[in-house]
């Protein structure tokens, strides 16, 4: 995927995937051809191919667990590859083809214009979109989003998103500790972002495109649980219970 031409990428864009055969193609097929970037799948123990067809659309390295492990396991993973590898940033980007995988290009350029050290995605700042989310889910997104910006005491526009470029650098910082037992979920990503930002890390957000389904759907419970999966780590950290 990355540009034979330039043999180093910056960037290693780590995409977690479970059962995503139809969707990992299309997000590979829109990778960016650009050689500073590589993509990096975790193919989180699928059984329907996935690996494969990531393979078949050009990724540069495929991880594959045969157990599932939790996206949080996935992503810890392939950071992991990617700092084995020395690229001096990391990417997140959702193997489900709900980002925009052309969006890492001017995420990059405003990291590195802007001496950042952290770019988070935000569909909800000015030239950024949403494709497909229910209006109860927009509202959910946003008052979580100002959860954590209390939590955080920074203002942050979309907490909730997955869509991000950082330093590998941060994940050495002696108070960011990414292979606790408890971040095995979606609660690895909020820890990272509000560790980044209390740590004192240059954080920008950029504004990105977010796709969702709109046959899917979640219970009454599984909302209630997946948003305390994303809050938690704020609450836990700001209290002192977790570090």
């Amino acid at each position: 995927m990355s540009d034979p031409s330039n043999p180093t990428p910056l960037v290693a864009v780590i995409i977690p995937a479970l059962n995503e055969a139809g969707n990992i193609g299309r997000v590979l097929d829109r990778f960016p051809r650009d050689g500073r970037f590589e993509a990096i799948v975790v193919d989180d123990g699928s059984t329907d191919g996935t690996g494969d067809e990531a393979r078949a659309h050009g990724a540069d390295v495929v991880i594959r667990h045969e157990v599932r492990g939790g996206v949080g396991v996935a992503i810890r993973d392939g950071w992991a590859a990617g700092i084995a590898r020395r690229r001096p940033y990391l990417a997140l980007l959702s193997g489900d083809d709900q980002h925009e995988p052309g969006d890492l290009v001017p995420a990059l350029d405003k990291l590195l214009r802007e001496h950042a050290d952290y770019v988070q995605g935000s569909r909800w700042m000015p030239g950024g979109r949403i494709v497909g989310m229910l209006a109860s889910r927009q509202l959910g997104s946003r008052i979580y989003s100002v959860g954590f910006s209390v939590l955080s005491m920074r203002r942050v526009s979309d907490a909730t998103n997955s869509f991000r470029i950082f330093r590998t650098a941060i994940l050495s910082d002696p108070k960011v500790n990414i292979d606790q037992s408890w971040l095995m979920s979606d609660e690895l990503e909020a820890y990272v972002l509000y560790k980044a930002i209390r740590r004192g890390y240059r954080v920008v957000e950029t504004p990105v495109t977010v796709r969702y389904n709109a046959t899917s759907s979640r219970s009454y419970l599984q909302a209630l649980r997946d948003w305390w999966r994303l809050f938690r780590p704020a609450v836990l950290l700001r209290l002192g219970v977790r570090h």
